[in-house]
């Protein structure tokens, strides 16, 4: 029995998720079944690779819906969750009891475990960790920008590794390690150690990068990171640097992509009034009320940057 679960990639929600779902299924569902994982990248026009689907049954953790008769399980929590009305109906349409989706949940592990706990009796004490820190780390619900830039918890500094690492073999192996370890121990481990040095000295540099080309302007902090060779970057550092803004723009460039980001300060002094999904929705793109983007071709740059200053000059306050 071969179950494929394909996860939102390089995300600490969804590689929680994906172990979470882990535990669950080899202990509730199929013991002893092979669990192969695959992240799932958000890119330009946002289509599934159908072949992925591989496995006996087939998850969806943490990422859009997917209308193929060989999706069996399918969790998430995205306001965007849906490509089209069609794949949205075909979702409603489903019978089967193992499709969920909570717009409301901060993260989608903690989803995945009141499910698990709520409609299949299953509950695993070891996980509780994992769970409030997905919930922390997904919900923004950190004390201070401080907390998540400066990275002095195993949580954080373990979701530094999973955001930077590229392999995905090593991205399976941390998923595996959160079925039998705890987040101390993870981060203990020498293999994790030998990948943590080197990320955060990058994160350092990322953040100086940040701070040298941040513009604040009318409670929007915006970058442009296009040339620095910088595909991702640490979402709280502009509120690290500008705690007075209320919402952060940035581009930039990946292998894959060009990425416009869009994220709400959640200290802000001026509250946030607008839905960042609904505005990322409009370009193509997505996520939930606090945070987005808009995925494109790679070679698309200056049209990303064109959409970077429409969604500033929606943002910007007029006074």
């Amino acid at each position: 029995m071969k179950l494929r679960i394909l996860y939102h990639g390089n995300c600490f929600d969804g590689v929680s998720s994906a172990a979470i779902f882990t535990k669950f299924y080899t202990a509730k569902i199929h013991p002893g079944a092979e669990v192969a994982y695959t992240p799932t990248m958000h890119r330009a026009g946002n289509a599934f690779d159908r072949e992925q689907f591989d496995g006996d049954e087939n998850a969806i953790v943490d990422f859009k819906y997917c209308p193929d008769d060989r999706l069996t399980w399918w969790f998430d929590h995205h306001q965007s969750a849906f490509l089209s009305p069609e794949d949205e109906a075909h979702f409603n349409a489903d019978k089967s009891g193992k499709k969920f989706l909570d717009i409301h949940s901060k993260s989608c592990a903690e989803f995945i475990a009141r499910i698990a706990r709520e409609k299949f009796d299953w509950e695993d004490p070891s996980l509780v960790e994992l769970v409030e820190w997905a919930h922390i780390i997904d919900g923004a619900l950190y004390e201070s920008p401080a907390q998540c830039v400066e990275l002095r918890s195993s949580a954080l500094k373990l979701m530094q590794v999973i955001e930077g690492e590229k392999d995905p073999d090593f991205v399976a192996k941390i998923i595996r390690m959160l079925t039998e370890k705890s987040l101390d121990e993870i981060i203990e481990s020498p293999e994790i150690k030998a990948k943590l040095e080197p990320i955060l000295e990058q994160h350092w540099k990322t953040a100086e990068i940040i701070k040298e080309r941040a513009i604040s302007e009318r409670g929007v902090v915006n970058f442009d990171l296009i040339g620095t060779g910088i595909e991702g970057y640490n979402k709280f550092i502009p509120y690290y640097y500008h705690p007075e803004v209320t919402y952060v723009v940035s581009v930039s460039q990946s292998s894959f992509r060009t990425k416009i980001s869009v994220g709400s300060n959640p200290w802000a002094p001026r509250p946030r009034t607008h839905n960042i999904a609904e505005i990322c929705e409009r370009y193509g793109g997505g996520g939930h009320a606090v945070v987005g983007a808009v995925s494109l071709m790679p070679e698309e740059v200056e049209l990303g940057r064109q959409y970077a200053r429409e969604i500033i000059e929606e943002l910007q306050f007029a006074d």
